[in-house]
Order: C-alpha cells, then sequence, then structure tokens
C-alpha cells in the first residue's frame, strides 16, 4: 500500500491511505494470511481489523506512533546477540547483511491491539567500488508469536514487503515516468497513481499463470493496441471463446 500522491495536500493524502485500508481489505479473503504496512498504516484499529479477520499483521513503527517508537527504542538499545544474521548475494554493486532481534517482553507492555512480538532489523550495506559502509535501522510489531513466526521468518516477511514495495515504485517511476508526470491539478495525480497501480497490479497477477518476464515487457506490448489489451484481459467474445475451448 503505497503513497498516492495529491500535490500540495499531505494532510488528505494520509488520510485518504488510511481510510482506504480496511474497505479494500474487506473485499479479499485474508484469513491465515500475513498483511505488512508501513508506519502510516501502523494503526490500532487497522491491528484489531486483521486480527478479527483472523489474519495477522506486520507493521513498521516511525515517528507517526512516537511513544510506541520509543518504547521500542529504548528496549532494544543494548541488543546483544542478534536473534538470526543473514547475508544478501552482491546485487547491485553492494554487499547487505541484515540483522534481527526479537522479544515478547513489551507484549502486556506496548499501547497496542494483539501485539505477538516486537522486533528490530539492521541492514548493512557495503559499497563494493568505494568500500562505503552504511546502516539503517527497522523497528516494527507483528502479531505473529515466536511459535508462530521465528526470527528468521520475520525477517523475511520484512524484507518481502519491502521488495514488493521497491518494485511498485520503481516499476511508476521508470515506466510511467511519474516523477515527471506533468498531472498536477484536483484529484488528478492521485486518481492517475491509482490507474496505474491497478494495471501493474493486473499484470503481476497474471504474469503467475502466464509467461510474462516482465511488467515492461507486457505494457510494450500492450501499449496503444486496444484489441490486444481486450484480448489479454479476457474482455471479447474471441478471448473468452479460446479460454473455454482451451
Amino acid at each position: 500500500m503505497g503513497a498516492l500522491p495529491v500535490e500540495g495536500r499531505e494532510e488528505l493524502k494520509r488520510t485518504n491511505e488510511i481510510k482506504m485500508a480496511i474497505p479494500l481489505l474487506a473485499t479479499i479473503d485474508i484469513t491465515g494470511k500475513v498483511v505488512t504496512a508501513d508506519a502510516l498504516l501502523t494503526q490500532r484499529q487497522l491491528a484489531r481489523y486483521l486480527v478479527k479477520r483472523q489474519a495477522h499483521y506486520h507493521f513498521t513503527v516511525k515517528g507517526n506512533q512516537p511513544r510506541l517508537l520509543e518504547d521500542l527504542q529504548l528496549f532494544f538499545k543494548e541488543r546483544g546477540a542478534p536473534d538470526f544474521t543473514e547475508v544478501a548475494p552482491a546485487d547491485h554493486g553492494r554487499i547487505e547483511d541484515r540483522k534481527i532481534w526479537t522479544t515478547t517482553e513489551l507484549n502486556l507492555y506496548l499501547d497496542f491491539a494483539h501485539v505477538g512480538q516486537a522486533f528490530v532489523i539492521e541492514r548493512h550495506f557495503t559499497h563494493k567500488k568505494s568500500g562505503k559502509h552504511t546502516q539503517d535501522v527497522a523497528y516494527g510489531i507483528t502479531s505473529q508469536t515466536p511459535d508462530q513466526a521465528d526470527a528468521q521468518s520475520v525477517l523475511a516477511t520484512n524484507r518481502g514487503h519491502w521488495s514488493i514495495e521497491n518494485s511498485c515504485h520503481y516499476i511508476l517511476d521508470w515506466n510511467y515516468d511519474e516523477d515527471r508526470s506533468r498531472i498536477r491539478t484536483g484529484h488528478g495525480p492521485e486518481n492517475i497513481t491509482r490507474l496505474r497501480r491497478f494495471a501493474i497490479g493486473i499484470i503481476k497477477n497474471k504474469g503467475v499463470h502466464q509467461s510474462v518476464r516482465s511488467v515492461a515487457q507486457k505494457m510494450r506490448q500492450l501499449t496503444r493496441n486496444v484489441r490486444l489489451v481486450f484480448d489479454y484481459l479476457r474482455m471479447t467474445e474471441n478471448s473468452c471463446a479460446n479460454t473455454l475451448r482451451g
């Protein structure tokens, strides 16, 4: 669930995204699923809703929940040895290793619904050409208990969330050149981003069942060809007939 760019209306953008989360999830079967979200959607109401739907949450904690963040920072200040460490293969000219610490000691203390464990993740980056080292730290909470998700699983869920998030932002920027969009007035920026994300979602979903090498490749095939788009979406009589015969 990424941010919706509403020109000059940051407060409205945040409010809309929070209000959209539950109605969107209401249309999806999330039983037994882990729903991940960035800090904007780390909200008590959403946490209660997900658990009521028999799903789990995995939330990032940042400054919009100041007390929650302070509690996690204080507890994990002296971390000791990590619960799990992994080193990722070199990618984009850098080597990355990730460390995670988890705890259940804050479950009853934190002012947040259904906490199963809290965690902190350190990411260390070594840039191969320059040898420069950088680091970032991310705090979070999840409704999954250690029996349901150990430290390695929590780290994998966190990485999966950001892989999807970064992938979507990359496609929007690279294929749609969204950062240079000239649509700037009224609800135009918000609406066009929704349409673009909807299109990306359709192609990614269908790519699971079809030989789609990349979203960019499929976009190039479909661009400016309305009939091909209709066939791809199974919206023509011929395409539906072929599907039934197959």
